[in-house]
């Protein structure tokens, strides 16, 4: 592939989907500013590679510092940046090559630490990470590009916001089964995927201490015995499935994200009785989900496949965030989670900009003749950095003036003697 810079990137995907008319300012009015493209894809360029107005104006020439900051206050809004997201991903969606790499029906769901500054409402430390920052939340797509982001705090369960990104998507890429890691599962989550209507298929850590449910009291079976303890409540289940559906249908109604019922739902309380039908339902499916997780081993590598997406996503997406040593500089919080959106539409630029070279790569060699099947293209990704340049061209520059060297600047002169 051809060495390009990542601002040129940036050009060629922009002016391919006119990304530029989706900025508008805030006010509903029509732009007044002429030269939009190049505002636009500065603030791209500024924000989601974190080089800052600063920065950015000494490496873009012809373009102030205020300039950048100005139209990322008064024109994007997260609503825009994810309207963007959704056209790269449907232009991506049409070419060949992803489909060799998944059939977008499945999804991968991980969280990856950013770091910020300690004094601000969602900064909390990490504990396994350690440092102070918040986790960006991607839903990645069996064909490799991200579908959905998120900014939440530290101490949050992932899996609260596994189902947001399925049940907000608006690309052509439609996923009806989400995997994800340990923090993507449990009781509540099972219960309320499959009345969505998503198939929940986490890669689940210690599955040996994990407790199997029998559908009856007494009820045997040969040769896995053991792995039932307890006994399901089906009476439970029936008596409140009608609040269950209910809280189903006003999610995909839009009238309650699935994100505020699962904190609902997470929450133990005797007295409510909607969350242990749904832990007592979250128990039958987990246990049909278990069982076909022990017996096929194409679906345990299939699931460590999609997850490893989603890791991969993440180590892409930070080495495009290469400015101001990966630390997100703002405090406040509606400008943290622009960020995110920032960094998740330049990443899949890019890897939309990837697959374009790749594909005609890979024409140019087939009629050279080499051997283009599909086996050689299902190993393919398109999280390729190696052909970018990410830091700018330097000049060497030995016209410009250089100033005699003297043997040394006294600054203070020497005191006299009293």
């Amino acid at each position: 592939m051809e060495n390009v810079s990542i601002v040129d990137v940036l050009i060629d995907t922009e002016r391919w989907l006119q990304l530029h008319k989706l900025f508008r300012p805030l006010m509903g009015t029509e732009s007044r500013i002429e030269e939009l493209r190049p505002r636009v894809i500065s603030t791209l360029f500024c924000y989601g590679c974190n080089l800052g107005p600063t920065q950015t104006a000494r490496s873009i020439r012809g373009m102030s510092r205020k300039q950048v900051a100005w139209l990322n206050i008064k024109y994007v809004t997260e609503e825009a940046l994810e309207q963007a997201i959704v056209k790269v991903i449907n232009a991506y969606n049409k070419f060949e090559l992803p489909s060799y790499w998944g059939s977008g029906k499945h999804a991968s769901a991980d969280g990856t630490k950013w770091n910020l500054y300690e004094q601000n409402l969602i900064s909390e430390h990490h504990i396994r990470y350690g440092g102070y920052g918040g986790i960006g939340y991607y839903h990645v797509s069996d064909k490799f590009i991200a579908l959905f982001s998120h900014f939440i705090s530290c101490g949050t369960y992932e899996g609260t916001h596994i189902l947001d990104g399925l049940m907000t998507n608006t690309s052509d890429i439609r996923p009806d089964t989400i995997h994800g890691d340990t923090q993507a599962q449990s009781y509540t989550v099972f219960a309320l995927s499959h009345l969505l209507g998503i198939k929940l298929m986490p890669r689940i850590r210690g599955i040996k201490d994990l407790v199997f449910h029998r559908p009856e009291s007494g009820k045997k079976f040969a040769h896995i015995d053991r792995l039932f303890t307890d006994d399901i409540n089906w009476q439970l289940i029936e008596t409140h499935l009608p609040d269950m559906l209910r809280v189903a249908v006003s999610i995909k109604l839009g009238k309650i994200s699935a994100s505020a019922i699962l904190r609902r739902l997470g929450t133990y309380s005797r007295k409510n009785k909607l969350y242990f039908a749904f832990k007592e339902l979250g128990k039958v499916v987990r246990t049909m989900f278990l069982l076909e997780y022990v017996g096929d081993v194409e679906l345990r590598k299939l699931i460590h496949s999609e997850t490893n997406k989603s890791e991969q996503f993440n180590g892409f997406a930070k080495k495009l965030f290469f400015g101001g040593e990966g630390e997100i500089a703002e405090n406040l919080r509606h400008e943290q989670r622009k960020v995110i959106k920032y960094n998740h539409l330049v990443a899949n630029m890019v890897i939309l900009h990837n697959v374009v070279g790749m594909s005609r790569v890979l024409k140019r060699l087939q009629a050279e003749g080499a051997l283009i099947n599909q086996e050689v293209l299902a190993g393919l990704a398109p999280y390729r950095l190696e052909h970018i340049n990410r830091f700018g061209d330097y000049v060497l520059d030995f016209r410009r003036k250089v100033e005699v060297l003297a043997d040394g600047f006294r600054i203070l002169e020497a005191e006299s003697a009293a």
